[in-house]
């Protein structure tokens, strides 16, 4: 049972990602919406939205944060669970223009989305230009 533990994550229950050394941001109320965006003009922000019922959405995440290199000096991460706060996705993609996928990286700079991606695309995303 381990081994798929570790292959597909958590389920059900668990909010927030294996972190392993990652610094992410547990996005959990409206407001936050607002602190990022201004936030996003000073250092980019990501954005990583998360079903914690998905296994391709787990495998993915933790893709994604073997792979991840950069620290918090030069980004805010944030960490979305689209279960407990599907209204919070909905109004990142009212905002930003961008359809909700799941999972689905966000990079937001100047207010704005610069990039994404969702499912397998994410590992692949270069993310220097952004950051």
């Amino acid at each position: 049972m381990g081994y798929f533990r570790r292959l597909f994550g958590e389920r059900e229950g668990s909010d927030e990602p294996k972190r392993g050394s990652l610094p992410w941001i547990a996005l959990t109320e409206m407001d936050q919406l607002e602190k990022m965006d201004r936030s996003s003009f000073r250092k980019p922000q990501l954005v990583y939205k998360h079903s914690t019922s998905c296994g391709i959405s787990s495998m993915v995440l933790n893709m994604f944060t073997g792979a991840f290199t950069y620290g918090e000096e030069k980004v805010d991460m944030y960490f979305l669970d689209i279960h407990r706060f599907r209204a919070i996705s909905d109004e990142i993609a009212r905002r930003h223009g961008v359809r909700h996928e799941s999972p689905q990286l966000l990079v937001i700079k100047n207010g704005a989305v610069v990039a994404h991606n969702s499912h397998g695309g994410i590992p692949e995303m270069e993310l220097e230009p952004f950051l």
